[in-house]
């Protein structure tokens, strides 16, 4: 059976069971509205342009903080990778800054920054950042010894290696960075928002949760759910058209 008619059908069960259990007096609807609830709440808010304005600014967030954090992490990944030196010297403190939760970093963020998107930015940039860092540092320590020393003795320039080598090597392990950083930067926008008040689709969702609109609320839970289903496609999608030389791509796409 295909996996996507296993996964509709996983979420037919939870929307029916969303529906029944405050119908069935097992959990107050006033705090777990139907699914029919949620569904019209979701529909009446399409039709509102603030919806459409916040879910812009979500992305907009979202897509600026995903680029700064990948050409960043593939930058400093490939340069701090490729040195020996610069690679002992940096490991300990990127172990020490890589677990720091991102959202410890709020206050800062709005000290700085106040409410406006630039919070949001700093948190979605320093979540999505260690993802991408992390498996270039790894794709870069992949090269093959042989590869490199032959390439050292043909006396290839620092380009022509990373180009020819090392970014061939790194890339697989790049693209896996870009779908977890995609997600992480998808979270943490929507965090920002909520926690911080900066304009998006959190926001509403903290107004609506604030203002007693559980319906509402639970509507743009929906919409930052849906959301992450469509940047995880995408980002599948774009790996596998990018990497579709690559032997494990080419044998899912056999399977």
């Amino acid at each position: 059976m295909p996996a996507w008619v296993l996964g509709a059908g996983g979420v037919a069960t939870l929307l029916a069971v969303v529906e029944l259990v405050p119908r069935l007096g097992l959990m107050d609807a006033r705090y777990l509205p139907p699914t029919s609830q949620i569904l019209a709440a979701l529909t009446e808010r399409l039709g509102r342009p603030e919806f459409w304005t916040a879910l812009g600014q979500t992305l907009t967030t979202w897509g600026t903080g995903l680029v700064i954090s990948l050409v960043a992490g593939v930058v400093l990944g490939v340069v701090i990778g490729s040195v020996p030196l610069l690679r002992a010297v940096t490991a300990s403190t990127i172990e020490f800054l890589r677990p720091v939760p991102s959202v410890a970093l709020i206050p800062v963020a709005i000290l700085l920054y106040g409410t406006g998107m630039a919070s949001t930015l700093l948190l979605v940039v320093y979540a999505s950042f260690w993802q991408v860092l992390v498996q270039v540092l790894a794709g870069v320590q992949d090269v093959d010894p042989v590869a490199s020393d032959t390439a050292r003795s043909y006396r290839f320039s620092s380009l022509t290696r990373v180009r020819t080598l090392v970014w061939p090597t790194t890339l697989p392990y790049a693209m896996t960075g870009l779908r977890l950083a995609a997600s992480v930067a998808l979270i943490l926008t929507v965090t920002g928002e909520l926690l911080i008040g900066t304009p998006g689709i959190g926001r509403l969702l903290g107004v609506a949760q604030s203002s007693g609109a559980v319906a509402s609320m639970y509507a743009y839970v929906v919409v930052a759910g849906l959301l992450g289903v469509v940047v995880n496609l995408v980002a599948r999608a774009l790996e596998r058209r990018t990497l579709f030389w690559h032997p494990s791509v080419r044998g899912e796409s056999a399977l």
